[in-house]
């Protein structure tokens, strides 16, 4: 009987003056052990801002089961949201905590927590090599129809087009939809191609396209069996 191959994790502390963040990710799902516990998350230094739940409690962005763990706190609702609907359709376990300054708005938290993830999975999917590579996928939700195209290509880049009627969805500024997915891409190390094709509803045109989003990367990410380790370019590199 063949080994089952290993599980592709990363843990990830970005800290900066306006946030700090801890990100879990398993890209092949599973159980996560719960986010270690800081100085920077600790009751004292989280009581001006909203309390962070334990990662035991169930709310409004986690879902705990056998085959995924997903428990994501960011403070902004609807990246929440996004977040997890993201994780759930890619397959992912992922975990995690952030402490923005959000008294000033929500640009920091959105930015940092997405370049957080972007490393997550960069470390996490490790050597480039085995790999689909590329991926993509369509995704509806009700009226709204979104296309995402993904290579993981080493040559960062992003193209996304949203056309959000309003400048919020819940309390996320539309705009860092757009700001947010470019982050990942760069640290992430991939392309990524974004587009609403159609909607009318600014909720539903943003999840239709994290859900197009996590189908492109659960194709992008999957493991070729009898590629292992074998590069998927002509260069011969990624």
């Amino acid at each position: 009987m063949s080994k089952l191959p290993l599980r592709r994790t990363a843990l990830v502390n970005r800290n900066t003056n306006e946030t700090k963040i801890q990100v879990s990710l398993s890209l092949d799902g599973g159980p996560l052990d719960p986010l270690p516990d800081n100085a920077d998350f600790s009751a004292e230094s989280v009581a001006p801002n909203a309390p962070i739940p334990s990662q035991t409690t169930n709310h409004h962005a986690s879902q705990l089961m056998g085959s995924q763990q997903i428990w994501i706190w960011t403070g902004i609702g609807f990246l929440d949201h996004m977040l997890h609907a993201w994780s759930k359709h890619a397959g992912w376990s992922l975990r995690v905590r952030c402490r923005g300054d959000l008294a000033i708005d929500d640009h920091h938290t959105t930015e940092d927590t997405l370049l957080a993830l972007g490393t997550a999975f960069t470390t996490a999917l490790g050597p480039r090599t085995g790999l689909a590579r590329f991926g993509h996928c369509y995704a509806p939700l009700d009226e709204a129809l979104s296309r995402a195209v993904l290579d993981i290509s080493s040559r960062p880049f992003f193209v996304g087009i949203f056309n959000f009627d309003g400048p919020m969805v819940g309390q996320l500024n539309s705009q860092m939809i757009h700001h947010g997915l470019s982050s990942w891409a760069m640290a992430a190390g991939v392309t990524l191609h974004v587009d609403v094709l159609r909607g009318s509803n600014d909720h539903h045109r943003a999840e239709s396209a994290f859900k197009a989003l996590a189908g492109a990367c659960r194709m992008a990410c999957a493991r070729i069996e009898g590629r292992e380790g074998e590069v998927d370019s002509t260069k011969g590199v990624l």
